[in-house]
C-alpha cells in the first residue's frame, strides 16, 4: 500500500508554480479568447476599457 507522501508527489513534468493569469502581462485579444469568442474590433476594444477599469486581475475570473 502506498504511504500518504507517495501518493502527494506531482509528476516530475508539472510545473512547479502555476499562473493564474493577473500576475502576468496579456493583451486585450487574450481576455476576449478566454471568454471563449473570437476577437473581433468591438470585442478586443471592450475588453481594453474592460481591463483598464477593473485592473488586470480581471481575467481570472475567465480562467479555470
Amino acid at each position: 500500500m502506498d504511504s500518504d507522501a507517495d501518493q502527494q508527489r506531482e509528476p516530475a513534468d508539472r510545473p512547479v508554480k502555476l499562473w493564474t493569469g493577473g500576475e502576468r502581462p496579456y493583451d486585450p485579444e487574450d481576455l476576449v479568447m478566454a471568454t471563449g469568442a473570437d476577437p473581433t474590433p468591438e470585442r478586443v476594444e471592450k475588453a481594453r476599457k474592460l481591463i483598464e477599469k477593473e485592473g488586470p486581475t480581471v481575467i481570472e475570473r475567465y480562467l479555470p
